[in-house]
C-alpha cells in the first residue's frame, strides 16, 4: 500500500463537533480532550481526524478543509440530509452546520461542519474533463443562462445568479425565443425557492405559463422547472431521490 493523507480540521466545540458527525452516520473512533482536542471520525473507511483550535487562531475561516470520495454521492446526500432533519428538525441551507442542495445530474456537493470546516463529497467517477460551461459559441439570453449556470452550480452563488439572470432577461428578451425566456424563468423560480422567496418563485411560474410555447418547448421546460419543485420537497424534508 502506498501513502495515504489523513486531513486533520479544527474544532473549538468538541461537543457540538462529535454530535454532528455522529448526526450524519460517523463512528467515534478516538475521542480526547484533555490534555488537548483530537477526535477520529469513521465512515466507510473514510477517517476524518479533528484536533483543537490552535491558541493563536481566534476562529476557523470557512474553506474547503477536505475532499472525500464516494461510490454514490447522490444517496450519500440524501442520508445526511434525512439525518440532519431527524436532529436539527429542518435541513439546514444557510449558517454552520449546512449543507448544499443536489440537483440532478451532479457530481458533487459540500457540507460544512458547526466549526465551519467544508467537506466538498464527490462521485468517485466524477469526469475528469468535467463541463464548466463559458462556450465562446453562446451569444444574448443563451450565454446568460449559462453563466448563471456556473454561478448556481459550481460557485453556490445563489444571489449573483438571480442578478445575472434578471439583468439579462431585462436585456436580450425581446430578441430571445420563447424557450430562452422561459428558462430563464424557470431558473430564477428555482432560485428563489432556494432564497425562501416562494411569492417571487410562483410568480415566474405563472410567467411561464403566460408564454406561447411549443408542446415541445413546454416539454423542455417542465424539465426545467421540476428542479425548483425536487428542492421545494427537499427543503420540507422529502428526501426521496429527485424525479
Amino acid at each position: 500500500m502506498g501513502d495515504t493523507p489523513v486531513p486533520v480540521l479544527w474544532s473549538a466545540t468538541p461537543a457540538a463537533t462529535i454530535d454532528f458527525y455522529r448526526t450524519l452516520g460517523y463512528t467515534v473512533t478516538h475521542e480526547q480532550t484533555r490534555p488537548y482536542v483530537y477526535l477520529v471520525f469513521e465512515r466507510n473507511g473514510c477517517p476524518i481526524h479533528v484536533a483543537g483550535v490552535p491558541a493563536k487562531v481566534e476562529s476557523v475561516i470557512e474553506h474547503v478543509a477536505c475532499l472525500v470520495m464516494v461510490d454514490e454521492v447522490a444517496a450519500a446526500h440524501r442520508e445526511f440530509s434525512a439525518a440532519l432533519r431527524a436532529r436539527y428538525g429542518r435541513i439546514p441551507t444557510k449558517g454552520q452546520p449546512r449543507i448544499t442542495r443536489f440537483r440532478p445530474g451532479q457530481s458533487r456537493f459540500s457540507l460544512v461542519d458547526p466549526d465551519g470546516n467544508t467537506l466538498v463529497f464527490i462521485q468517485r467517477d466524477e469526469p475528469e474533463d468535467l463541463e464548466y460551461g463559458g462556450s465562446r459559441d453562446l451569444e444574448d439570453l443563451a450565454r446568460v443562462l449559462d453563466n448563471a449556470r456556473i454561478l448556481r452550480d459550481f460557485k453556490n452563488d445563489d444571489r449573483a445568479a438571480t442578478r445575472v439572470l434578471e439583468v439579462g432577461l431585462g436585456r436580450f428578451a425581446a430578441s430571445a425565443t420563447p424557450l430562452e425566456r422561459a428558462r430563464a424563468m424557470a431558473m430564477l423560480a428555482e432560485l428563489a425557492v432556494a432564497m425562501d422567496d416562494p411569492d417571487r418563485a410562483e410568480k415566474y411560474r405563472a410567467d411561464i405559463r403566460a408564454l406561447e410555447l411549443s408542446a415541445q418547448d413546454r416539454i423542455a421546460v417542465a424539465a426545467e422547472l421540476r428542479a425548483g419543485t425536487d428542492l421545494e420537497r427537499w427543503l420540507d424534508g422529502d428526501v426521496r431521490p429527485p424525479r
